[in-house]
This record gives C-alpha cells, structure tokens and sequence, in this order.
C-alpha cells in the first residue's frame, strides 16, 4: 500500500484530496523529516478547545451561566473527539515530527475518584496514533480546565487543592507513562499574573466575579474556583506545589525516562517609558515559575508588551493588529526566549508560538519572522529543543469564540471538515528542511 493511499485511508478521501492539493505532496515524498537532529517541529491544540462535549469540566458551567464571560459556547468545538486519528495523520502528513496535545482531566476523573477507563483507553488511542506517525507526543496534563466539582471545592486557591491533581497525574502516569514523551503539567498557570498588569482584567473583574457566584448557585456549591479565572496570589504557590509533586510521581513511573515542565505565558516586555517597572512585572507574571523544580520551560508567545510603572500600556498608534488585539510581532518570540534563558539555564521548547488572523499570507509572514529568532538564539548557545505552532487547527478560543483565526487548517462550522491553509505547507516544509547546517549536531 503506497503512501498516497495511506492517506486516503488514514484522512478520508475529500479531507486526503484537500492535503495532496496544497501541501506540496512532491516533495514531501522526496524529503522526509530530519528526525534524527532532536529537535521538535510540531503544532499543537488543546482538547477543551477541540474536543468538544467537555460537560463535565469547570468551564462548560461558566459558559452557561449568566452572566458570562465567554462570546459563544464551545459545545462541539472542532470534533475532534471523534475525528482525531485524522487530524494527527494530518499532522504527520504535512511534515512534523511531534505534536501537543492535552488530556482533558474530567474525562478521566468525572466525579471523585471515579475513573473512565473509557477516557483513558480515548487518550491511549491518541498517545498510540501519534507515535505511529513517527511523532512525539509532547502532552500537556492541565491545559486551563478541570473537572467541575474540583473547582466547586475550591480548585488551586486552596490547598486541598493539590492531592486531587497528584491523584489524577498518577492514574494518567500509571495507564500512559509508557507512551510519555515530554510532559507540560500545567499549561500558562502564569496567565493571570501576566494579564493583571492589563487594563481589560480590571475592567472585566465584575463580570467574573458575578459569573463565579453563578457557577456556584449552579453546582449548590459556596465557592467555584477555575484556574483561569481564579485569583493568580492564592494560586501561584498552591500550583508550584502541585506541579512539583507531579514531577516527582511521573518520574516515578516512567523511570524518569520523559522531561517534566511547565509552559509558561510570555511576552516579550518592553519598556515603555523611564518609570517602567519590568522587574515588579516578571515578579508578578514569570519569575516564580522559573524558580520551580523542572526539567524543561515551555515558551508561549503571541507579542510584545510595552510595560509602564503599574500596568502594561496601551497599543502603540498605527500599529499592525491581530485578531486578539495583539500587536504583530513575530520577532517577539526571540526576545520572549532571550528573557526566559537570563533566569533558566535548562533546555527551553517553544511550545506555543502563532498569529490569530483571516489573512494566511500574515501567518506565513509571521512564521518567516518568528522561526528565525529561535536560531538566532540557539546559535548565542541557548538550549532551544523545539518550536510547536498553536495551532493544528481553527478553534474555540476561550472567551473569544470562534472567532480568532489561529490555525494552520481550517474547519467548517457545520460539516468540520479540514482544510489546510498555504501557511500548513509552508510550515511544513521548513520543518522537512530541519535546522540550518550550522545548527545540527
């Protein structure tokens, strides 16, 4: 069976048709991926946001409770529950050799200490399908959502918090550990250090103060605390602690064959006048996290900030904006690293980098700008591992909606199927190519 038949199979035939037409198919046959180099070209999704049908976590009740923060429900998302052997073929087939993804914690664990052995036998199938491809899983154990009734019990602002968590690493570690490739125990849990130096988290905090009082009525409940909306003071030491206790039973049993890490939220911060208090902010928003016990960072960078005595500034006149309202600026991600290796002298993967934007032809320019920058710093002698592009696919973007453009293949709201973009192949064919010469060991 050649591989264009693999495909065929592996894609169905219109999803097949679609990757053989744009993804440059020719010389994706003749050049296979430099594999052998360790470094880690790959695209990435979280299962909250692709999924679909995640009614047992946190964030399905603040979605549907009033008022609410959130544009639209996530409901089906981007299906992939159900089609996800095809988007990891896609994956594949474009040119990557490792792909993010995340287990979805109220699958596992929808309720105390009940565990579906239907959901882990789900994500073996993914972990399975992934390495078929020749890929690395790289996953992520907490990617912003947990079950409901962890949050209605006080989530990560309080400490009981975490031998829940530690619990549900174990059985994960226990059931999958032996298909582990790098592990992200919790993903950006930095995020609300970092936007509380925003001007819009101060406006919205009375929104998501009434929607957590919502969601508590909803679930009979006195407290309702999810991660991403919670209270970043309680939760910053609560979370460190929970993290270094994964760390320590994963290794346990894995042999400590996988890396551990965190991923962190991370601009590039700029001054944005003589009174600028960069170092109050990194306090706040990075340094912490660096201070924990790790084996790698994660490093997610969309822009720049331009940061002032107390609070971020707003955008400068005139400048080019994405479809978050970030300003362009793939050469954010160099400074984003550059910041990141002045505190950490480990090895640093790039598990997040992308533009949200209808214009594929800004996304294809933003890589050009941005994959550079990771040489630049490896060449100056920092342990750069990886670059992964958020992400695969169009998504549920949390509390924009459907409407931020992210992904490198789009989906059909109403039949889902994918269709990837020119910025697919592109990326794929400088992931085929490897690193520069100089680079390669």
């Amino acid at each position: 069976m050649n591989r264009r038949h693999l495909l065929l199979v592996g894609l169905g035939a219109s999803a097949a048709a679609t990757v053989v037409e744009q993804a440059d198919a020719s010389t994706a046959r003749r050049t296979p991926p430099r594999r052998n180099e360790g470094f880690l070209w790959g695209s990435a999704g979280a299962a909250y946001q692709i999924e679909g049908g995640n009614v047992a976590s946190d964030l399905w009740v603040m979605e549907h409770v009033q008022p609410t923060i959130f544009r639209e429900r996530s409901g089906d998302a981007a299906d992939t529950y159900n089609r996800v052997e095809e988007d990891i073929a896609l994956a594949a087939f474009l040119g990557f050799n490792a792909h993010r993804f995340s287990i979805e914690w109220s699958r596992i664990e929808p309720e105390p200490g009940q565990v579906s052995l239907a959901a882990i036998a789900y994500y073996r199938k993914v972990f399975e399908c992934v390495r078929r491809h020749g890929m690395t899983p790289v996953v992520t154990l907490h990617h912003f959502t947990s079950p409901r009734w962890f949050a209605a019990a006080g989530g990560f602002e309080v400490r009981e918090g975490v031998d829940p968590f530690v619990r549900y690493v174990e059985i994960v570690s226990k059931h999958l550990g032996d298909l582990f490739g790098p592990v992200v125990t919790f993903n950006e849990p930095n995020l609300g250090g970092l936007l509380s130096w925003g001007a819009l988290t101060t406006q919205l905090r009375p929104i998501i103060q009434a929607s957590r009082q919502a969601a508590a009525r909803a679930v009979n409940a006195e407290h309702f605390a999810p991660l991403v909306l919670g209270d970043f003071r309680l939760q910053t030491p609560i979370i460190i602690e929970a993290h270094e206790r994964a760390r320590e039973v994963i290794r346990r049993e894995t042999g400590g064959r996988v890396p551990v890490g965190l991923s962190l939220a991370v601009n590039d911060e700029r001054p944005g006048g003589p009174d600028a208090r960069v170092e109050a902010k990194l306090e706040d928003a990075l340094l912490p996290w660096l201070r924990a016990e790790g084996d790698f960072v994660g490093v997610q960078n969309y822009t720049y900030s331009l940061v002032g005595a107390d609070k971020d500034l707003p955008n400068p006149d005139g400048v080019e904006l994405t479809q978050m309202n970030y300003p362009f600026a793939p050469e954010a991600l160099e400074g984003a690293i550059r910041l990141v290796a002045k505190y950490w002298n480990k090895p640093i993967y790039v598990t997040e980098n992308g533009i949200a934007t209808e214009d594929d032809a800004r996304r294809v320019a933003f890589i050009d700008k941005a994959v550079p920058g990771v040489f630049a710093c490896m060449r100056d002698g920092i342990d750069v591992r990886g670059y992964i592009h958020w992400s695969l696919l169009d998504n549920w973007e949390w509390f924009a909606g459907f409407g931020p453009k992210f992904g490198l293949v789009s989906v059909d709201r109403t039949t889902f199927q994918r269709t990837p973009k020119p910025s697919a192949a592109h990326l794929g064919r400088i992931a085929r190519a490897g690193l520069p010469r100089d680079l390669r060991s």
